[in-house]
């Protein structure tokens, strides 16, 4: 069972995302290429960022598609207070619509922004989501909390505040952007969350001892 302290370094640590803003903020200044300033404006968000543009695009794919027009592009970078010149923008959508078909497979455009992880890193990730999705489909919720993370040890369940519930529901809360939280994480989701923390840890060795150490892996 997990305490609060391991509830704490699970969801990244907040150092670790205030340098990577930090760090963001000062290589937007330089860059031009599009695709890497756009990665860089989610990651001065923090760990969540690229995942919170994902569901931004998600929540307009009406027809659920998985794809996505240039207008629909357009607007979701907007909608997500991305700074992009029109022009930029429109290079950025033809950059991915590689087939000129008018548009492009947001997963795709998703994974190319997210910041490269090592293979080793990646596994870490993937064996700390299976660990977490006790039901095996892909999608952690509260239920596949209980019995693996432990909220009477967290201190607004002690003094009342919270219900158990509500504790698991605040943690998976750490996993989903800022605008659109709704008690459940994908697969893809985590990946995008850790992929921004992995953005601001230098080597895998020290990546993989703190998600082991974080989520008890064998």
């Amino acid at each position: 069972m997990y305490s609060t302290s391991d509830y704490i370094k699970m969801a990244g640590t907040a150092r670790h995302d205030r340098e990577m803003a930090i760090n963001a903020k000062k290589q937007l200044a330089e860059c031009t290429d599009p695709i890497e300033r756009l990665r860089l404006q989610c990651l001065a968000r923090g760990s969540s960022g690229i995942k919170g543009l994902g569901r931004t695009f998600r929540i307009m794919d009406d027809d659920n598609n998985r794809t996505l027009d240039l207008k629909e592009f357009l607007k979701g970078l907007n909608d997500y207070g991305v700074l992009i010149e029109k022009e930029e923008a429109m290079n950025l959508f033809q950059r991915f619509d590689k087939d000129g078909s008018g548009f492009i497979d947001f997963d795709e455009f998703l994974i190319t922004l997210r910041p490269p992880m090592s293979n080793a890193r990646k596994e870490v990730v993937l064996q700390a989501f299976k660990k977490l999705d006790k039901t095996g489909d892909a999608v952690v919720t509260v239920e596949d909390l209980r019995g693996v993370y432990n909220a009477k040890n967290h201190p607004k369940y002690q003094n009342g505040e919270w219900t158990e519930d509500q504790v698991f529901r605040k943690f998976l809360d750490s996993f989903d952007s800022p605008d659109d939280k709704d008690g459940k994480v994908t697969k893809e989701e985590f990946l995008n969350y850790y992929s921004g923390v992995s953005a601001s840890i230098d080597t895998d060795v020290y990546f993989i001892v703190m998600m082991r150490n974080a989520w008890k892996l064998d």
